[in-house]
C-alpha cells in the first residue's frame, strides 16, 4: 500500500489547511445563492468546535453522534469529533424516532449534533431511553434559541464561539489541539456506523482510523482526483460510500459542494458545474430513463438521430474501453454525433464532468453502457460499511460494464465454495460493536463474508450474481438469483421498481412499480387517456403494455426462472414509508409484508 501523507484522519485538518490553500473548499447551494467557505475558515471552524465539544465533557473515546443532512457542518463535526480522538456515530435523518432512538442508545452516545428542531425533536422523544445522552447540539435552531427536553441543548455556533473564546485565553492550546490530533493512534476506533440493513435491528460497524485511511489511499490509486476538481455532493454523508467521497476529496485537496437536496440535484449541477460525482444507480437509471422518456416525445427524425449517435458513441467507447483506437471514420462520426446529441446530454449535468463514480449496489450494463456512450465514464465500485468501504473498482480506461471491477491494491478476494465473496485487507472492520457473535460469524480465519454471490474472471474483474440471503428456492428446489431478473425488467424506463418473489412457491412472480410519469406519456402516445394510480394498475391496455415487458424478459430467462404472474403498485418506494433504506435499496420483507394480500392473489390456486 502507498504510504499516506496522514497517519490518521485527525490529522486530516491539518494537512488540508497546509497544502491546499484555497478560496473556496466546501460550499454548499442554496437556492440561487452558494455558500463557500475557505480552507482557512474549514480548518477554524474544526479546530473551534474541537476545542468547543472539550467544554462539553467529550474526551478521548467518547461517542458524539451526527443527526443531520449532508452538508458542509457535517463534515466539520465529524472532523471535529475525530481530532480529538472521540467517535463519530452517524445516524441518517431520515430515519423515524425510534430508530434514531435505537442507535443513540447502543452506540452510547453522550453528545448529539442535529441539524434542526425537527431531528431534535426526534431525539427528545426518546429522552426515555438514552441515560448516556447529555447534551444537544442543534445547527439550526431557527431563532437561535432551544428548546428543554431533559438534555442540556446548545446551538452549533454557541459550541464554536464557546471552543474559540478558550483558544484566545488559554495559552498554547493551538499547541496542545494539534498534539492531541498527532498523538491518535492508527489503530484507535474512529466511528460506529449502523448499517441500513434491508432487515432486522442494524448492526454497529465499529471502523478504525487505519480501516478508513487505507481505504482512502487505495482509492486515491484508482481515481485521479486533484485539487482543481469540484465535486457534487448529494448523497447522505452518514453512509460509508459517500463519507469516503469526501474524506478523499480533502485528502486530494478538491473542493466539495454539497447540493440543496436530493431534489434540487438537477439545478445545482448547472450552478456548480461539477467534474466528478458520486452517486448510486438509482440515480443514474431515472437519469436514462428521463433522457429516454423525452426523447419518445421527439419527432421521428431526432429519435433516429438521437439512436444514431448514441450506438456511435457506444461503438467508440467499446474501442477506447479495450485499449484501441477509433478509426478515422468513427472519430469524425463520433464528432458530429457529440456536437449535435452527446454534448447536449451531458449539458444536463453541468457540462464538465470527468466521470461518475457509482456504488452501494450493482449499476445494471445496459445503464453503464449508456454512460459511456453518452460521454460520462462511469467508475462502477464494490464493497460494504463493514470494508471502510471499497473493495473493488472498475479502472479508469480499463472498465469493463457489467463488473465491478478489481480488487484494490490491499484487498484480496476469493471465492467460496458455495459462490459467496470473501474479503481480506486492512480496511476491513474491527468487528460488530457489542456484538461478538456477529462478529465471530462474519470474519473467519482472517476473511469477511460478504454475503454476496460472485465470480472473478481470469483477468480479476468481479461481477456481483446476488445476495447470499436472498437467493430464492423454489416449492420445486430451483435456486433463482432475482438481482439479475429485476435488472432486465428495469432496463425499461416504464418500471421504476421491480421485485421477485417466489421463495418456497411454485413459480416465480414479481411485484413493479410503474414509474407513472413515463406510463402517463406513454398512454398520451396511444391515444388513451391517464387516470389515477390505482385505476392505472388494474386497468387492461395498462397490465398488457407490461405484460409485453415481461414476456420480452422470460425470453432471456430459463423456464424456471420465468415470471408466471406480475402485480403492479399504485405507490411509489420512499424512505420515509419506509420500502427503502437511506441507500435507496429495496427492503424485500416490507415490501412483501405491506402487499401480503396482493402476492397470496398471485399464488391463488396454484398446486
Amino acid at each position: 500500500m502507498t504510504k499516506p501523507n496522514i497517519r490518521t484522519l485527525a490529522e486530516l485538518p491539518f494537512h488540508v489547511s497546509g497544502r491546499f490553500p484555497k478560496a473556496m473548499l466546501v460550499g454548499r447551494c442554496l437556492e440561487d445563492e452558494l455558500i463557500k467557505c475557505s480552507s482557512r475558515e474549514f480548518f477554524e471552524q474544526i479546530r473551534d468546535l474541537s476545542l468547543g465539544l472539550e467544554t462539553l465533557g467529550v474526551h478521548h473515546g467518547d461517542r458524539v453522534a451526527i443527526l443531520c443532512d449532508s452538508r458542509p457542518e457535517w463534515t466539520i463535526t465529524d472532523l471535529a469529533v475525530l481530532s480529538i480522538g472521540a467517535v463519530t456515530v452517524p445516524v441518517y435523518p431520515t430515519l423515524p424516532p425510534d430508530q434514531v432512538g435505537y442507535i443513540l442508545a447502543h452506540s452510547g452516545a453522550r453528545v448529539v449534533v442535529v441539524a434542526d428542531l425537527v431531528q431534535a425533536a426526534k431525539v427528545r422523544e426518546q429522552r426515555h431511553r438514552l441515560p448516556d445522552v447529555h447534551t444537544l447540539v442543534v445547527i439550526d435552531s431557527g431563532d437561535g434559541s432551544t428548546a428543554g427536553g431533559g438534555f442540556g441543548e446548545r446551538t452549533l455556533s454557541d459550541v464554536i464561539a464557546a471552543g474559540h473564546d478558550r483558544l484566545m485565553h488559554e495559552n498554547g492550546l493551538a499547541r496542545v489541539y494539534k498534539e492531541q490530533a498527532q498523538g491518535v493512534d492508527p489503530g484507535e476506533l474512529a466511528t460506529i456506523i449502523y448499517t441500513s440493513g434491508t432487515t432486522g435491528d442494524p448492526k454497529g460497524v465499529m471502523l478504525s482510523h487505519q480501516n478508513l485511511l487505507s481505504n482512502i489511499v487505495d482509492v486515491d490509486r484508482a481515481l485521479e482526483i486533484t485539487d482543481q476538481d469540484i465535486a457534487l455532493s448529494f448523497l447522505p454523508i452518514s453512509h460509508a460510500f459517500e463519507r469516503t467521497a469526501v474524506f478523499l476529496y480533502l485528502y486530494k485537496g478538491a473542493s466539495i459542494v454539497f447540493a440543496e437536496s436530493l431534489e434540487t440535484v438537477g439545478r445545482d449541477l448547472q450552478a456548480v458545474r461539477p467534474t466528478v460525482m458520486t452517486g448510486v444507480p438509482r440515480v443514474y437509471e431515472k437519469l436514462r430513463a428521463r433522457i429516454i422518456s423525452a426523447v419518445a416525445d421527439a419527432p421521428r427524425y431526432r429519435q433516429g438521430l438521437f439512436a444514431w449517435a448514441v450506438s456511435v458513441g457506444h461503438k467508440v467507447a467499446s474501442t477506447q474501453l479495450i485499449g484501441g483506437r477509433p478509426g478515422v471514420l468513427a472519430r469524425l462520426q463520433h464528432l458530429i454525433a457529440d456536437r449535435l446529441v452527446l454534448a447536449k446530454i451531458r449539458s444536463r449535468t453541468g457540462g464538465c464532468l470527468r466521470f461518475v463514480v457509482s456504488g452501494s449496489a450493482p449499476l445494471g450494463q445496459e445503464v453503464a453502457e449508456f454512460l459511456y456512450a453518452v460521454g460520462l465514464p462511469v467508475v462502477e465500485g464494490y464493497g460494504l460499511t463493514e470494508t471502510a468501504p471499497v473493495l473493488t473498482t472498475n479502472p479508469l480506461g480499463r472498465a469493463r460494464p457489467g463488473t465491478v471491477g478489481t480488487a484494490l491494491g490491499s484487498v484480496e478476494l476469493r471465492i467460496a465454495d458455495d459462490g459467496e465473496i470473501l474479503a481480506k485487507g486492512p480496511n476491513v472492520m474491527m468487528g460488530y460493536f457489542e456484538d461478538t457473535a456477529a462478529t465471530a460469524e462474519a470474519i473467519q480465519n482472517g476473511w469477511f463474508h460478504t454475503g454476496d454471490i460472485g465470480r472473478i474472471d481470469s483477468e480479476g474483474y468481479l461481477s456481483i450474481t446476488d445476495r447470499k440471503k436472498q437467493i430464492i428456492v423454489t416449492a420445486g428446489g430451483k435456486n433463482v438469483a432475482p438481482q439479475p431478473i429485476e435488472a432486465l425488467l428495469k432496463r425499461d424506463p416504464l418500471v421504476a421498481e421491480a421485485i421477485l418473489i417466489g421463495d418456497r412457491r411454485p413459480f416465480i412472480a414479481a411485484l413493479m412499480v410503474p414509474d407513472f410519469a413515463v406510463l402517463d406519456q406513454q398512454l398520451a402516445r396511444d391515444g388513451l387517456v391517464a387516470g389515477s394510480w390505482e385505476e392505472l394498475v388494474i386497468r387492461k391496455e395498462v397490465l398488457a403494455i407490461f405484460q409485453s415487458l415481461v414476456d420480452l424478459t422470460n425470453a432471456k430467462l430459463a423456464r424456471f426462472e420465468q415470471i408466471k404472474q406480475f402485480a403492479l403498485l399504485p405507490v411509489q418506494f420512499s424512505v420515509l414509508s419506509g420500502e427503502l433504506t437511506p441507500t435507496l435499496k429495496v427492503r424485500r420483507r416490507v415490501v412483501e409484508a405491506t402487499w401480503a394480500d396482493t402476492v397470496d392473489r398471485l399464488y391463488k390456486g396454484a398446486g
